[in-house]
């Protein structure tokens, strides 16, 4: 029987759980394309990963055994399923929902004036991407603590590995996304003008889109936007905290702050990995893979390559964005990075506004979260807001 390749690191040993970027910065410069076990293969450097992001072809996204739509898909199947999802991020949409985003914010900046201390992960970061995306998509507040628990099931299946409880959480989520539905098929012409219900409206060819298609959309929407938005709060906050000039400058120039949130998003990645499966035989450095294995793309130590951004811990404001891969590249790129981008901007518009100062907390470290997450399990913070 043909031996499968030797495992060049572990993904999960003690080096990785305690400091993820550090082990991703020593593997993008002595092996940048690793094998292992847990995540098959590895690419580590820009230039890899942005070949794959622009190679659908020979690496195809259908990496699941579960319907994932569009993520998982390959053209055609992919370009007209996002072409239904598009529309739902344009700049029409943004405007309009920028206001009730807003009032969330604010409204939470000003519920940290009355602690001296705070978790910002557990009090803040978590509250605000459970209830943007709730508003967002139409969905009720008595979903918000469900998901938030549905949200730390599944990172603790995904990191062990566990596809009994991964396809168990599934059908969980499913669940809530089916009764959400049934709502809005009740209601009828009284259902409320949402995205989920406008979603019942959608149509793939001649059709109209069925309940797999649908869950699977808002499934990788809110997914997705949970444990992503929550994540990038907590960097954000964290990266200024420990750096007061900057947090005065974005206070006193808040122009700068789409610039900003992408340079330290590129710095600290929210979203550590994405996958794809060859289609043929490819030779990337100098490994040779042939068609079916699959691939990790590691955005978190790509984003960081010497050659592309010099010094990979420097803040610099004057990047070429297209440079950046927060948001991925290619036909995959997120189609719902405009609605990430005027979240973020605004949760740090109020943040900064609303205070007048971010401190760690002496003698109480931060926890860095572990792989499949990434930024802080819990983060506490000094706050001195504005009264």
């Amino acid at each position: 029987m043909k031996e499968g390749p030797q495992d060049d690191w572990d993904p999960r040993n003690e080096a990785a759980l305690q400091d993820q970027m550090a082990v991703y910065d020593d593997m993008r410069r002595r092996c940048p394309v690793a094998y292992s076990d847990y995540l098959n293969w590895s690419l580590f450097r820009h230039e890899d990963v942005t070949r794959v992001l622009n190679d659908h072809h020979a690496f195809s996204n259908v990496v699941s055994r579960h319907l994932s739509v569009p993520n998982g898909m390959d053209p055609p199947d992919h370009t007209e399923y996002r072409r239904i999802i598009e529309p739902y991020f344009s700049q029409q949409r943004m405007a309009a929902f920028e206001p009730a985003c807003r009032n969330i914010a604010a409204n939470l900046v000003n519920g940290l004036a009355t602690r001296e201390e705070t978790d910002l992960m557990a009090e803040f970061a978590q509250d605000f991407a459970l209830q943007v995306q709730s508003d967002f998509l139409g969905w009720p507040a008595d979903l918000h603590e469900p998901l938030r628990q549905w949200i730390r099931n599944n990172h603790a299946a995904t990191l062990s590995r566990n596809q009994t409880a991964m396809d168990d959480l599934a059908v969980e989520f499913d669940g809530y996304i089916q009764d959400l539905l049934a709502v809005r098929r009740d209601a009828a012409i009284d259902a409320p003008d949402d995205i989920t219900a406008s979603l019942l409206r959608a149509k793939v060819g001649d059709r109209l889109l069925d309940d797999i298609e649908i869950v699977s959309i808002l499934r990788n929407w809110t997914v997705g936007e949970l444990g992503t938005i929550s994540a990038c709060v907590g960097i954000l906050a964290h990266y200024l905290a420990e750096r007061p000039q900057l947090q005065q400058q974005l206070r006193e120039q808040a122009s700068l702050l789409p610039a900003a949130i992408d340079e330290i998003l590129r710095i600290r990645a929210p979203l550590i990995a994405s996958r794809r499966i060859t289609t043929m035989q490819v030779k990337i450095g100098d490994r040779t893979l042939e068609a079916g294995q699959r691939i990790s793309l590691i955005w978190a130590s790509a984003n960081r390559t010497e050659a592309v951004f010099g010094n990979p811990d420097e803040f610099r404001l004057d990047r070429a964005p297209a440079h950046n891969l927060l948001y991925g590249a290619g036909i995959h790129v997120c189609p719902g990075a405009p609605l990430a981008r005027m979240e973020l901007r605004i949760i740090m518009e109020e943040l900064l506004a609303r205070t007048s100062q971010l401190d760690l907390v002496p003698g109480k470290e931060p926890v860095k979260a572990v792989y499949p997450a990434c930024g802080f399990s819990t983060l506490p913070l000094s706050i001195r807001c504005i009264q």
